[in-house]
């Protein structure tokens, strides 16, 4: 998409740091080539009964954690800690501080690197995550000593880009969806379309009708440089979510995804058929306009930069021209991009009725 995103359009702080609270946000929406604007407080409004929304119960980790490299004068890293494998290991991306509190870019590896962790732990480094992909120096597998739920709840924080102003507390990464993962497993980065959801207004949608189906999905962490497609991620789709998504279409509801995560989760539980069935483990799927969608009507969703892999998801859901009218209007309109910016309701466009 051929667009500039001023870096005024940044959201620097959360909405609840701008404004009145979590839902003090703008919304964007989509009805194919129509846009209208919106306060994020009128979405029950604009959904409908027998509605679903899809929403991930991830928990946002404190994924950055301050290490150094190998013997006593190696220099200071920050790992960011993506996803835990089912061996135990843990893919990481090394970041160098940046001076201001964020973290720039490094060079992956070499095989056999040394992290001395705080606390007395220590992180090897053993082989690429993908080896070959592109960017695939980026994220590594490595073995770590010690536990890295405790080690994160010791000393870690959650992950930062540049383009925010300072460090929030670990609570301004959650949802009001998230839940606990049994073994300490969450998301690197905030599934941040379900942020300015509150338990008020989940309890408003729910008394018009509106129902919830809960996903999981633990995103890893984003190449907020490369824009690399992601990469594999653990994900769940239990039964009464694809029963319930099931029902909901049955009886001409509209499932419309909290998040492109929870677009990846049931997106990789549908088959063929559309049919949301349970689903459990790894997915590897990159949802684009060729494979299209299958079980999503609607999206609501961040703002994304121009380069970002996630728009081809977007363009999936609403369509090239669709996607485009609607990000020409967000900059003509000073939207804020980013986790704590403003969203955008993708929904199908209305018929005559």
């Amino acid at each position: 998409m051929a667009l500039r995103v001023p870096e005024e359009l940044s959201a620097r702080v959360p909405a609840e740091e701008r404004g009145a609270g979590r839902d003090d946000v703008r919304l964007m929406v989509s009805r194919g080539p129509a846009v209208s604007h919106h306060a994020f407080r009128e979405l029950p409004g604009l959904l409908r009964a027998g509605d679903v929304l899809v929403v991930n119960t991830s928990p946002t980790l404190a994924a950055a954690v301050t290490g150094r490299l190998g013997g006593d004068g190696g220099g200071v890293v920050v790992v960011h800690f993506s996803t835990r494998g089912d061996d135990g290991r843990w893919a990481v991306e090394l970041r160098d501080p940046d001076g201001r509190g964020s973290t720039r870019p490094r060079r992956g590896g070499p095989v056999g690197a040394v992290v001395r962790l705080p606390g007395g732990g220590r992180l090897v480094l053993e082989e690429p995550l993908v080896a070959g992909a592109p960017g695939a120096g980026r994220l590594w597998w490595a073995s770590v000593s010690v536990e890295v739920p405790e080690l994160l709840a010791g000393y870690g924080r959650p992950v930062r880009y540049g383009y925010t102003e300072r460090d929030q507390p670990l609570s301004a990464y959650q949802t009001v969806f998230a839940r606990p993962s049994p073994d300490g497993s969450g998301s690197a980065e905030m599934p941040s379309a379900g942020r300015p959801f509150t338990a008020g207004m989940v309890a408003e949608l729910v008394s018009r009708g509106v129902q919830f189906a809960p996903v999981t999905l633990h995103t890893g962490v984003a190449s907020a440089e490369a824009h690399e497609p992601p990469y594999p991620e653990r994900f769940e789709v239990p039964e009464a979510s694809a029963w319930l998504v099931g029902a909901a279409r049955a009886g001409g509801g509209r499932i419309v995804a909290v998040g492109t995560t929870a677009v990846r989760a049931l997106e990789s539980a549908a088959g063929d058929d559309g049919v949301v069935r349970p689903a459990a483990g790894w997915t590897d799927l990159v949802v684009t306009p060729g494979r299209g969608v299958r079980a999503v009507d609607g999206l609501l969703t961040g703002l994304h930069e121009p380069e970002a892999s996630h728009l081809l998801m977007l363009e999936a859901v609403a369509g090239r021209v669709a996607l485009g009218r609607a990000y020409a209007e967000a900059l003509r309109r000073r939207y804020l991009w980013h986790e704590f910016g403003d969203v955008h309701l993708l929904l199908p466009e209305e018929g005559p009725h």
